[in-house]
Parts: C-alpha cells; structure tokens; sequence
C-alpha cells in the first residue's frame, strides 16, 4: 500500500512539474524580463505541489530508512513480526535490522568517530543508563511517548523504575536455567546450586562469557538469599565469594555470546544445563517441540529499551519508531511471539494467545505472579555503577 501511493505521489509530482515547466517556457518566451522572478514563483508552486501529493507526515519518511540494532534470533524475528513490518507499513520508514551483542562499546566508538551508522539500538537497563549518562544516547522527553492503552499517563502506566532519561523500557525478560529433559538423568535438577554441581549433575554448563547473571548466580548457589546479592556484591569480599564459586565449575564452562546459542547448546548435547534468556527457551519448546525445563526459581528478571545514538542523522525517524515501540499494542504483540512481558501496565490485559500454537501467553511470562514472586530483581544501578570494574575483573579471571 506504502509503495502503491509513493508511485502515484511521484506521478502526481511528475505531471504538476511538467505543467509548471512548459508554462514557465511559454511565459519565459513572452516576457524574458521578468524571468527570474516566475522562476522562483514557479519554482515555489512546483513544491507545494509536491508537498500537496503526499498524505500528512509522510513527506520524510519517503525511502527512508533506520538502522535498528538488536539480539538477533528468535527475538529480532517477534520484533520484526509483532511490529517492525507495522511501523513501515503506517510511517513508509523502512527499518535496516543488524544484530550485535549488547554493550557500548561499538556505540562509543561511533559517536567518538563522529561517523554513527546505527540510528535506534536495544539495551539492557544498566547500558541505556551508562549510555545516557556518558552522552551517546539522545534525551527523551516523557512527553515523547504515547499514554496507555486505557488513557493512562506515561509515569502512571510503566512499571516504576522503567523510565530513564534516553527512554523507556520496553519489555521484561529472564536469565535463567535450563536443561534438556531428555539428556539428564532421572534425578532432576530444581535449584541454582544444583547448577553448580557437577558431581551431582555431571557434564558441562553453558554460561554467557560476562559477569552478569553470573555472579548472582554463583553467590546464589553458594547461599546467598536473594535479597542480599546485591548487598554482598556491594563487598570486596562479595565479589570474590563470587568468583570463587565460579572457580569451582570454570573448567566445565562452554561460554556463550548471543542468546541464539543457548538452545542450540542443548539440543546438540553439548552442554547439560544452561543459562539462558526465557524467551529463547519459550520459542524452541513451543515452536520446536525441544524437551526443555526452566527453573523458574533461578531466574533473574532485567528490562530492556531502545535508545537513539547520539549523532544520528533520522533522529526524527528514530524518534517515531521509539514512539512506537513503546506503545502498549506493540508490547503486548510482542508477547504473542516470544514470552517477553510488557514493562506498561495497560499492556498486561492485551496479552492473548500465541500465534501459531495458540498457547496461553500469560503463565509463560517472566512477570506473571508465579514466576515472578521466585526471581530476584536485576539491579540496574549496581550494574550502571560497578559494570566497567565487573568487566575488568571478569576478563582478568577469565586469562587466569
């Protein structure tokens, strides 16, 4: 339909220019004095006739195009589905979608090089903050976003806590454990500490290669409760209980960087259990029939959002899709397609069924009440403040 009406805006452009044109020869003929004066009024009718062609708002978004950055996978196709291919339809935006693997780093470089390629990138909670703070993302007004989906104001309807000044989270998900069901024993693993025991559970462990997730993991497997991880991990102490826990299972770790590889570790019995990102999980049992179990009660809950590179030149483009992204009809789509859950109250009550297995989307949510009454709470300003120095650290004892 996009392409359809861009044919006849430039028809219509076309024959006016044309008119204008041969009107402008004629009159240049009869009075060459006056010239330069009806070619700037011509000139001027040859716009708004252009401008007059095309529908409301769609002058710019003609044959422009973003540069979206995100997870790949299986996550990247529900964007795509639930409402990248909306977004081009309504707007005329086309969206260029690149995967990576989360961080700033790449984004730093752009914006210190003065040459930004990305316009819009995904980030977990702790980088959309360091990254607002450090000036590579663009400020976003609150008064940007659109209400809810039942006319509640943009604080009332996000979840506290998921506002930040380069934007607004937009989904919920989970770092969590899994394993094959058919590739282990008949004892079954229930905990984190059962993660970290292999002479009860042998065989290798997938772990994605940072400290994220892992040190919570590995203070929660050594008996930290949850609601002290991150009073612990505020201790020099803390910090080295967590890497000596993650000692006593390095040498049986298959490190993984993108969440794509998890369920594919799995599958091909290259590893026994894994961390892993819900959703991934949710789509390989649903959608490939894979015999896999999530500990539910291992679960770290994070959020995500997308921010707009500093230096962008569709910063209006970019801006639209923000916009939105962060509707609550495009979460909730979203949790049709892979069990990611809306960070906007107004959302929750849209989520259906999914749309190819027809499943109930609900119970399969990292914030439904069962599930998210055992999942110990990201702590996004820990991470914002101690990331960089938990980097460091990780690549030291990774060398050893």
């Amino acid at each position: 339909m996009v392409e359809r009406q861009r044919r006849r805006n430039e028809r219509a452009f076309q024959h006016v220019a044309g008119a204008v044109s041969r009107r402008g020869e004629e009159t240049e003929d009869r009075r060459p004095s006056s010239s330069p004066m009806i070619r700037i009024v011509l000139s001027a009718l040859v716009v708004l006739a252009w401008l007059s062609a095309y529908p409301p708002g769609q002058v710019s978004a003609q044959n422009q195009t973003i540069t979206v950055v995100s997870f790949g996978g299986s996550y990247a196709r529900a964007c795509d589905r639930s409402y990248h291919d909306r977004f081009e339809a309504e707007t005329g935006i086309r969206i260029n979608l690149e995967d990576y693997t989360g961080g700033l780093a790449q984004i730093r470089a752009q914006v210190e090089m003065g040459n930004v390629f990305w316009d819009v990138v995904d980030l977990n909670m702790p980088e959309l903050v360091r990254g607002c703070d450090e000036g590579l993302l663009v400020p976003v007004s609150i008064d940007d976003l659109p209400k809810g989906a039942d006319g509640a104001s943009v604080t009332d309807d996000f979840v506290e806590g998921t506002i930040t000044e380069c934007g607004a989270t937009k989904l919920f998900f989970s770092r969590m454990i899994a394993y094959n069901d058919e590739r282990i024993g008949d004892l079954k693993p229930t905990t984190t500490a059962d993660f970290f025991d292999l002479e009860k559970f042998p065989g290798r462990r997938g772990m994605k290669r940072s400290p994220v997730a892992n040190l919570e993991f590995a203070l929660m497997a050594d008996g930290v409760p949850q609601e002290d991880v991150y009073n612990t991990l505020d201790t020099e102490e803390g910090v080295r209980r967590a890497f000596r826990k993650l000692d006593t299972i390095k040498e049986q770790i298959v490190w993984w960087e993108t969440a794509a590889h998890p369920p594919q570790m799995l599958a091909d019995g290259e590893v026994t259990m894994t961390t892993a990102a819900n959703g991934r999980i949710f789509n390989a049992q649903e959608l490939e029939g894979q015999p896999f179990v999530i500990l539910w009660n291992s679960q770290i809950l994070y959020t995500s959002g997308y921010g707009i590179v500093e230096g962008t030149r569709n910063l209006e483009a970019a801006r639209r899709f923000l916009r939105y992204a962060s509707k609550a009809e495009s979460m909730a789509n979203l949790a049709r397609y892979i069990a990611y859950s809306p960070t906007r109250r107004s959302a929750m009550p849209l989520i259906s069924t999914h749309v190819e297995t027809g499943v109930d989307m609900k119970p399969h949510m990292p914030t439904s009440p069962e599930n998210v009454a055992r999942a110990l709470h990201n702590d996004w300003e820990w991470w914002s403040d101690n990331g960089e120095e938990m980097n460091e650290r990780f690549s030291t004892w990774l060398a050893r």
